[in-house]
Formats: C-alpha cells, structure tokens, sequence
C-alpha cells in the first residue's frame, strides 16, 4: 500500500498535479569562515587555515647521534652524509621483544601519507615517527633496518607491524607472525 501511494505521489509531482516547490528563504552557512567560503563569521575562527610556504628546502636535516659519559644522549647536526650505499646506527639502547605481523594493504598512515607495501616501513604504538629500528628474526636470525611511519599493532602481544617488504627481507611473509626483538635506533 505504501508503495502504491508513493507511486501516485511521484506520478502527481510529474505531471503537475502537485506542485512542489524549493523554499523562498535564503541560505546561511554556520561554521568557520574557512568552510563557508568567508560568507560567515565563526566563534572557531574568522580566517582560513595558513597553508605552508611554496618556497621551502628540500635539504633534509640529518642529526647525529652520540653518548656523553653522563649517560644522556645527545646529537648534533652531521655535516654531509658520506657516499656509502649502506649506513651504520647506532643503538640508543632500547630494546623489546614480542610478536611481529605485516600489511600491505594500500590505506593511510598515522604520520599522513600512504602505506606503501614496498618500503622498509613499521608501525609501533609508542615511537616517534621516523625513529628507525632494527628488527630482527627469531627463527632465522635475519634483521632489517626500518623507519617507524604508522601506529599499531592493536593486538594483544604484538609489538610492531612490518610493511610486506621489511618481512620479506626477514623472512616471515609465509608465517604472518613471528617473534622478533627490536632495538630502537635513533631518529632519522
């Protein structure tokens, strides 16, 4: 029955019988000036968000990272990386252990970009966005070097999720989980 009188109504609307017409009152957008367009003022704020600069560098700063004989960790900036395809870190000392998984599905990351499933990339619930970490295997003894970009793993007794590349390269793409150690790096 509903359908029946749903079905007269759109037949009425089309052929004139009931006219249906779009409301005489004007629009106003509420919300920040930024979303409406700058046509309304906001309690959150009247101007647009400042976008970054077209002119910035796109030298990367490297910070370098040593001990003193207190104890704490320092760093300077470091001169120019050398020409070697290979790069040594040094540990600042923390270390972990527990059960490793991987992703490669395409999806957005914590720190803003994409996942890519090719780079040697993690994600831990702690860590600062590009601390690097060693991670290694405990199976097959095989370790890989990769860069924190993402938050997880949300799982009870995972402590990091690797990109598929960084498994490969380990070893564990046909298991799905292993239990690795992890030892932070430093920040890149």
């Amino acid at each position: 029955m509903r359908k029946l009188i749903t079905g007269l109504f759109v037949a009425a609307m089309s052929f004139g019988v009931v006219e249906a017409q779009a409301s005489q009152q004007t629009w106003k957008c509420v919300g920040a000036s930024y979303v409406c367009g700058g046509a309304s003022k906001s309690k959150l704020g009247t101007s647009a968000p400042k976008q970054p600069s077209a002119s910035y560098s796109t030298k990367k700063k490297t910070k370098k990272y040593s001990a003193k004989s207190s104890g704490k960790k320092t760093y300077s900036k470091a001169a120019k990386k050398s020409g070697s395809s290979k790069t040594a870190y040094r540990s600042t000392g923390h270390k972990a252990s527990g059960k490793a998984s991987y992703y490669w599905q395409p999806q957005r990351v914590a720190s803003g970009g994409w996942f890519n499933p090719n780079a040697m990339t993690a994600a831990h619930k702690t860590l600062p966005f590009g601390t690097r970490v060693r991670v290694t295997n405990h199976h097959n003894g095989r370790s890989v070097v990769v860069k924190i970009n993402d938050r997880g793993p949300y799982v009870k007794g995972r402590i990091i999720d690797l990109s598929k590349a960084a498994a490969h390269s380990i070893g564990m793409q046909n298991a799905g989980v292993v239990p690795v150690s992890i030892e932070v790096l430093g920040k890149s």
